[in-house]
């Protein structure tokens, strides 16, 4: 492929659903103390229903149902206390008709009983005696034995990444370690003569520190990846396919940020099609639009544009899902939104998505604009705005769903 090639772009929704690399990270057996935000393999069942037994989700007092029909403040009724039930203990009495057993929250049901009436439509208007002032229908202040889950139901899905209330579950059902895939291993590489290392002191006329790729590995950590940052390939002919060749057996994902644009000195497309298949380079999309994708022996490959606004904007809308998909997450999570009113219209070219970074205050949407050079745009940045693909742009005053960051 030649580095003045022009662009064959294709749609955002084009490379979602076309470019589906394979690969899939091993399976590995974690603790559920490391298992939040892990991605399992298979779909974790329990052999016991839970919360297996009934019990009761209120204070108050163990009844028949049918003993409460009726109650009301003028004319209650009036039940038996027989007993209560002790919290982590099997009950010893049972309801009879007529009778009641008070409950704390968590008890186990006694026998007889299929409701809980709440304390607080209750008193004890003489020794063992209970006035109830409200009715209650069976089942009401009560859990079931199966009510959480039934024997052999699943407890999480496999595909979706942990949560912490995911956990509470598995630990309810006594797993105590998950199957989940790996962590995908990303390597992210630099290029360019004039990009020099973060730590470098002082810079000289033309060189810039390499801010994308310590940015990128952030993105890749959010999306449950591990970032390896694998240095600056200068702009020598043969030297970017030397490096990709030596990281390539080790990663399952390989980034290479800046060099995949059209000019003379780009070598991403030359050096990626040596190692394997160019699936598309050009994405219809703003910024970002010279972004190359591709699969080196079974390794899905991205090409970034050099400007970190672009390259960073582009990963989040590409990347980012590449790297769920590749740890095992079909979909990937949602990021959090809200809806805001544009303050000011909004430019656009039909067949290109435009992603505009925003600050939101008050309900209102302020687009942030700046050169694809300046990574204060995004920092600056409450979330970011979509202009789809068919849409000549937005107009002030229009209510859009504003993408947030973390």
């Amino acid at each position: 492929m030649s580095g003045k090639e022009f662009f064959t772009a294709r749609t955002l929704a084009e490379v979602r659903a076309g470019f589906r690399p394979a690969r899939r990270t091993q399976v590995e057996r974690v603790p559920l103390a490391e298992a939040l935000h892990r991605v399992p393999a298979a779909e974790v069942t329990t052999p016991a229903a839970l919360p297996g037994f009934a019990r009761s989700t209120v204070d108050g007092f163990a009844v028949r149902a049918a003993d409460t029909y009726g109650a009301s403040d003028g004319l209650p009724s009036y039940l038996d206390l027989v007993g209560a039930v002790q919290m982590g203990a099997a009950p010893t009495v049972a309801v009879r008709p007529g009778g009641c057993v008070a409950m704390p929250t968590g008890g186990v049901l006694p026998e007889g009983a299929d409701a809980v009436v709440m304390v607080e439509y209750t008193a004890e208007t003489m020794p063992g005696t209970i006035e109830v002032t409200r009715p209650v229908a069976p089942g009401g202040g009560v859990v079931r034995a199966d009510d959480d889950v039934a024997a052999g139901g699943v407890l999480v899905p496999a595909g979706r990444p942990l949560r912490a209330p995911d956990l509470g579950f598995l630990a309810a059902a006594g797993v105590t370690t998950v199957a989940v895939h790996r962590r995908p291993r990303v390597a992210i590489v630099s290029t360019g003569d004039e990009v020099v290392p973060p730590e470098t002191e002082a810079l000289t006329a033309g060189q810039v520190r390499d801010a994308t790729a310590s940015a990128l590995a952030g993105l890749v950590a959010e999306a449950g990846g591990e970032p390896v940052i694998a240095g600056i390939v200068p702009d020598e002919p043969g030297a970017l396919k030397d490096r990709l060749s030596e990281l390539l057996p080790a990663a399952d994902l390989v980034v290479v940020s800046a060099g995949s644009s059209v000019g003379a000195r780009d070598e991403t497309a030359g050096a990626v099609a040596a190692l394997g298949d160019v699936w598309c380079h050009g994405i219809a999309i703003k910024p970002g639009k010279p972004t190359l994708l591709a699969e080196c022996g079974g390794v899905p490959v991205i090409g970034l544009p050099g400007n970190p606004l672009s390259a960073l904007v582009v990963f989040g809308q590409v990347g980012v899902p590449l790297v769920w998909r590749v740890g095992g997450c079909e979909t990937p999570p949602p990021r959090p939104g809200t809806r805001a009113r544009l303050s000011r219209d909004l430019a656009s070219a039909a067949g290109r998505l435009d992603v505009v970074q925003v600050a939101v205050r008050d309900g209102v949407a302020e687009p942030i604009f700046g050169p694809s050079a300046l990574l204060s745009v995004l920092t600056r940045a409450d979330g970011y705005v979509i202009v789809p693909e068919p849409a000549t742009g937005l107009g002030a005053g229009t209510e859009v769903e504003v993408v947030l960051y973390g």
